[in-house]
Formats: structure tokens, sequence, C-alpha cells
């Protein structure tokens, strides 16, 4: 598999897992059936889709990756449908958050 076919597979595992957390959210602690299933399903998608993209990228550039973009996305989701603004604190985490992620995709290097 080539290093893009990689990439693409992190892309779809990013965006499944960012699906999957919403409908954890929406679940209500899983007592809620369709959400529950759902939530499920895409995460099974998700850890296939990093595995996937473990074999031609590094484990810590995918997982760092994955978990930066997740993260930021899930506190903006959080943001847009619940209106949990973070404070000042929490907008600085995010924002040293997708800074190491572009800094370890850019400059980070392994052995």
């Amino acid at each position: 598999m080539s290093i893009f076919s990689g990439y693409i597979f992190l892309t779809i595992g990013i965006i499944t897992g960012i699906s999957a957390n919403s409908f954890a959210k929406i679940s209500d602690g899983f007592s809620k059936l369709s959400p529950t299933i759902a939530c499920l399903v895409l995460m099974f998608f998700c850890m296939f889709s990093l595995s996937k993209a473990m074999s031609v990228i590094p484990v810590g550039f995918t997982y760092a990756t994955y978990g930066g973009l997740t993260i930021t996305a899930i506190a903006l989701f959080g943001v847009i449908k619940y209106n949990q603004v973070p404070n000042i604190y929490g907008v600085l985490g995010i924002a040293l958050i997708v800074i190491g992620v572009i800094l370890l995709n850019t400059y980070g290097k392994t052995t």
C-alpha cells in the first residue's frame, strides 16, 4: 500500500472517529439503541481504518494525528451543538494540540 493510501485511511479513521464520538454523546450513555449501534459500527470502521493506515504510517504519527484532530473536532462539535464553549485555557490547549500535530507531521521523523 502506498503512503497516499495510508493517509486516505487515516482521513477515513478521523472522520469515522469524530462521528462515533458524536454518536456516543447522542446515545445518552448507550441507553438509546440507534445512536449506540451507530457509535459501535463507526468505531469499528475507525479502528479498521487506523490499523490500515499504520501499515504504512508510523504508529506515533497515526495516533497523534488521529487524536489531535479528533479532539479538536469534537470540541468544536460541543461548541456548535451543545453550546459548550471552553474557557481560555481550553482554547489554548486545543491550539497547542493542533500546533503539535502540525509540527509532528511536518518536522517529525522516526528511525
